[in-house]
């Protein structure tokens, strides 16, 4: 039986965020020992829980140390070849290459008819038209053509539908960019 889907947003009630927290923590330290067993490397994890006075330190305080230790030991320029934020495992990921892909198919079935383009965006999530808009905005930059721009220039819709979708639920809306 798959899982479904988990929204990254905090978890609105105390007591399923607590519960959260404790499994989650619990699976993150074992994925630590598999990976520094199977791997045979020297690993640490330091976890800073809410309510709690001091972190979590795995595998010991004494060896979480050491292993800074060496890390700190290494050049600026080695420590950040190794190093990947958030933003930047996510851009790898294969999930975001697929979704990259499927992106490109849907821009293929844009170029048609004009409302062919209108039913297709009637049919697409808020979340579709969102990763939809990211992903003319960050092609746009990399390689701002023509045609790129008449394509950025068709993403208005995407723009005044969260817009306009926003201002139902009553919150404000401020665009990633201006146009």
């Amino acid at each position: 039986m798959g899982r479904k889907k988990v929204r990254l947003e905090l978890i609105g009630k105390e007591s399923t965020r607590k519960t959260t927290f404790r499994k989650r923590k619990a699976g993150m330290l074992k994925k630590a020992f598999e990976l520094t067993t199977l791997c045979g490397i020297k690993g640490c994890a330091i976890i800073y829980g809410p309510n709690e006075q001091e972190p979590h330190v795995w595998p010991s305080k004494e060896e979480a140390a050491r292993v800074l230790k060496r890390f700190r030991a290494l050049s600026p320029i080695k420590r950040a070849k190794h190093m990947k934020n958030h933003d930047q495992c996510i851009e790898k990921s294969p999930r975001m290459k697929n979704r990259e892909t499927e992106l490109e198919v849907l821009l293929g079935q844009v170029d048609g008819e004009e409302e062919e383009e209108e039913e297709l965006f009637k049919m697409m999530s808020l979340e579709d038209m969102k990763d939809l808009s990211n992903f003319l905005d960050k092609r746009v930059g990399e390689n701002p053509s023509s045609s790129d721009r008449l394509i950025a220039d068709r993403r208005q819709p995407f723009d005044d539908e969260e817009e306009e979708y926003r201002r139902r639920r009553g919150k404000r809306y401020k665009p990633a960019c201006s146009q």
